[in-house]
């Protein structure tokens, strides 16, 4: 009889989820808590739902409200975090927004707002955690959330594309760095996701019709459809795995 544990077993760790009150924040903190880990929820709203399923699946949710764009706020975050729960192992960045517009009509402000949250604060968040975890001597993973329009341009999203694509680039550059001190920095790329980000897409009948009927699977991704990718990327079952990014999109790069 084997007695080893399940190379996705994540008992005993402690995961920092941004943005899990809601879509796939959501369903990749309760996948995290189903596999074993305990979940530190970082971010502006408390993910009250979230927290009762991760409570339901045997595990603890605390919440460290923070505003994402503020960089010491970061720092602060993650050290509330560490001292509440003792340790830290892995990182989900997939807090994001987006800003639909022209090309010709985008304004500073949504171009800051977008880049802000889905660049900046990615980057200060994975460094103050590397730098908590390097303290201690320890590994962890850091999973990001890129999309589609890191691989494509996409239209009327000009900072959303732009931030996403640099996510890549990143992700890529702190795997290179951060692989030989037992860091694992890698991203998973949703496809077409049901999330409040794609409703406008969604009550578009004619783009609607036309992105279903590009997605091989025959449908648009659920938010718990990206659910087991995270749970792969921090678990030990990704150790030797650096720099991926992993598409969860119903075959839609493959078209």
């Amino acid at each position: 009889m084997n007695d080893a544990p399940s190379p996705f077993d994540l008992t005993g760790r402690v995961a920092l989820v941004t943005g899990a009150n809601s879509g796939i924040g959501q369903a990749i903190a309760i996948a995290l808590a189903r596999a074993g880990a305990d979940i530190a929820a970082v971010g502006r709203t408390a993910p009250e739902a979230t927290a009762q399923a991760v409570v339901g699946a045997g595990r603890r949710l605390e919440f460290f409200e923070t505003k994402l764009e503020d960089v010491a706020a970061l720092a602060r975050a993650v050290g509330a975090a560490e001292r509440a729960y003792g340790r830290l192992d892995v990182l989900v960045n997939n807090a994001g927004t987006i800003r639909r517009a022209d090309a010709l009509d985008v304004t500073e402000p949504d171009w800051d707002a977008v880049v802000d949250l889905n660049l900046k604060s990615v980057f200060f968040l994975a460094q103050a955690f590397a730098r908590a975890l390097l303290a201690r001597g320890a590994p962890g993973k850091i999973v990001n959330v890129a999309s589609l329009l890191s691989f494509q341009g996409g239209v009327r999203v000009a900072s959303y594309t732009a931030s996403k694509s640099g996510l890549v680039g990143l992700t890529r550059l702190l795997a290179n760095e951060w692989a030989p001190r037992h860091i694992n920095v890698n991203a998973i790329a949703p496809g077409y996701v049901e999330t409040a980000n794609t409703q406008a897409l969604r009550d578009d009948a004619e783009r609607h019709r036309a992105i279903l009927a590009r997605i091989p699977a025959g449908r648009w991704a659920v938010p718990a459809d990206l659910g087991g990718a995270a749970v792969f990327l921090a678990a030990p079952a990704s150790d030797y795995v650096h720099g991926a990014v992993l598409p969860v999109d119903g075959g839609w790069l493959a078209r």
